[in-house]
């Protein structure tokens, strides 16, 4: 049986970002990959974690899915925390990476290439208040023509840095002025079954509680 850990990176904000969503949409991620067949495992970092377990847990799965908030143009910063913390970690232990692949002996070794994890997955599943058409238009001020995973490229880089291989995004978006979320989780569903079903996906599954997308 295959493994996915899912990474729950919400940081609450009172008044503003109560947490509702990205809780509902971690619910999808954990009930979809148990219906494709995976072992699912789910740190919810707000509530706490500890860090060698952590590198464990990233060692054991053959995916690694963060469902997130972005905040300002990233992750919320307890996100960012855990990342240092663990990938420190497993630097000090030397089981995400042997270097940076680059040798004094042999100068055309690639930066980036000397990760341990290859064969394993990683993918981000987010929610935005920016509307889908802010992204991949040349014509948009703000992020003139960029993906999003072009603008979060410095998250899936921490994983492409250890060997993992990087799945395209998901997106929920323009959560706060047009939500849509029963779509959202249709998407999100259909996202994951192309992405890692080796066979058709079980009809159905555990209805997920559609919640107030004023919660982000």
């Amino acid at each position: 049986m295959k493994k996915a850990l899912i990474i729950h990176a919400h940081q609450r904000y009172a008044g503003m970002a109560a947490g509702g969503l990205n809780t509902t949409m971690a619910g999808v991620l954990a009930d979809e990959m148990g219906l494709l067949g995976f072992e699912v495992r789910h740190t919810h970092i707000e509530q706490g974690y500890d860090v060698n377990a952590e590198v464990q847990h990233h060692l054991w799965a053959d995916v690694v899915i963060l469902q997130s908030p972005v905040y300002w143009f990233g992750m919320p910063w307890i996100y960012k925390k855990y990342v240092d913390e663990v990938f420190t970690a497993s630097l000090m232990q030397g089981v995400f990476l042997a270097s940076d692949g680059r040798t004094r002996e042999d100068p055309s070794k690639q930066y980036g290439s000397g990760g341990l994890l290859q064969g394993r997955q990683y993918m981000m599943s987010l929610t935005w208040n920016a509307p889908a058409e802010a992204f991949g238009d040349a014509r948009q001020e703000l992020f003139e023509g960029r993906t999003v995973d072009d603008v979060l490229i410095t998250n899936t880089a921490n994983y492409k840095f250890c060997g993992m291989d990087i799945v395209p995004s998901f997106s929920c978006f323009d959560v706060m002025k047009q939500p849509d979320i029963e779509g959202d989780i249709v998407r999100l569903r259909a996202h994951l079954q192309h992405a890692f079903a080796t066979t058709k996906a079980p009809a159905g599954g555990v209805s997920q509680k559609v919640l107030d997308a004023q919660t982000y």
